[in-house]
């Protein structure tokens, strides 16, 4: 693809390669290693790539050209639960061997770029912090008739407590519901806790049924609503309409649940580990993620007092602002420019 009015070093360089299955090999399982390992670097040699991307934890063992390689997290290197079967393991190994053979590294956070440098062993000059952004529709929905839409939609009363994320056990959600049983207890007039997204297939130890987990947690079931799949086009108004958000995950590379509820103007209590700090900074309240006690203090903290709720509101939308997908793209332009760069 040509820019012609683009004046950088790469502009009239940048390829965006098709996955062309005819050419890869089977069984199907190969599929992804054989392309990561073999097609890319041979493409990228064939069309005298002068540096090539890789956007996820999958450099090539033998780059080509030079290479620069974003790595979200290192969730399957760190926790057990999330280390699969043997192949998977093995994957990880590969991956993680190859790492230090790009030119360059980019994290999501520098949460996440420290542990590249401990568990990777990759000098501290080669390893850089670019941060993700929420999608520009996430802002606040100031139109009445949509957001009665969407409550309508998903059977939302008028406030409500708000969690919306995955379902895997780092995720943390049997502390949240512990907390708001323990919030019940001493307060019974509560909006409910709505808990957003597909839930998980079948009751795992990876993935706990989040109903039994309300359930163990002593919890009425009118207490929390799930709404099952939640459309992209209705997540602003989700957010927008809750009175507070609260993410207790317990490991994030970057964490973008909390980015995009305070971009559309909702008070955040997030977990005060790993990653989220950097992203919430002082426009959240912070918790200690596995302290019960502390998480409900927090909720009752927000939902009895406007005046914080205010503040963080108008935090969380002055913070957010500050991450763009332009920014995100242009560092990491200048970045792929450095490694050219250094080539020549």
């Amino acid at each position: 693809q040509e820019h012609p009015q683009d004046t950088s070093p790469l502009a009239a360089r940048t390829l965006v390669l098709p996955r062309n299955r005819a050419l890869l090999p089977r069984p199907k399982n190969l599929t992804k290693v054989w392309f990561e390992q073999i097609a890319f670097p041979r493409a990228a040699r064939a069309i005298g790539a002068d540096v090539a991307l890789v956007p996820y934890f999958a450099p090539p063992l033998r780059p080509s050209v030079p290479t620069v390689v974003t790595i979200h997290d290192l969730i399957p290197l760190l926790l057990p639960a999330y280390r699969g079967t043997p192949l998977v393991r093995l994957y990880t190994w590969l991956v993680s061997t190859a790492a230090p053979q790009a030119s360059a590294v980019i994290a999501d956070s520098e949460y996440t770029r420290r542990d590249i440098i401990r568990h990777l062993h990759i000098p501290e000059d080669r390893v850089h912090v670019i941060y993700l952004a929420a999608s520009e529709h996430f802002q606040p929905v100031t139109e009445a008739a949509q957001l009665e839409a969407v409550r309508r939609k998903y059977g939302l009363p008028d406030r409500y407590l708000l969690y919306l994320g995955g379902f895997d056990i780092r995720k943390n959600l049997a502390t949240l519901l512990r907390a708001y049983a323990l919030l019940r207890a001493g307060h019974t007039i509560l909006p409910p806790l709505v808990v957003a997204g597909r839930l998980p297939d079948r009751d795992t130890t990876f993935a706990p049924d989040p109903h039994r987990l309300a359930r163990e947690a002593g919890l009425d079931p009118a207490a929390v609503m799930f709404t099952g799949p939640v459309d992209e086009c209705d997540k602003p108004a989700l957010y927008t309409a809750a009175s507070v958000f609260v993410f207790l995950s317990l490991c994030e590379g970057f964490g973008l649940p909390p980015l995009e509820a305070m971009a559309c103007g909702v008070p955040v209590i997030a977990a005060n580990t790993s990653s989220l700090p950097e992203v919430v900074g002082d426009a959240a309240l912070l918790v200690p993620p596995e302290d019960v006690r502390a998480v409900a203090d927090a909720m009752f903290k927000l939902l009895h007092d406007a005046d914080r709720r205010a503040e963080l509101r108008q935090r969380g939308l002055q913070r957010a602002s500050g991450f763009t997908w332009e920014k995100t793209a242009q560092q990491t332009l200048a970045i792929l420019e450095a490694s050219y760069t250094e080539r020549t």
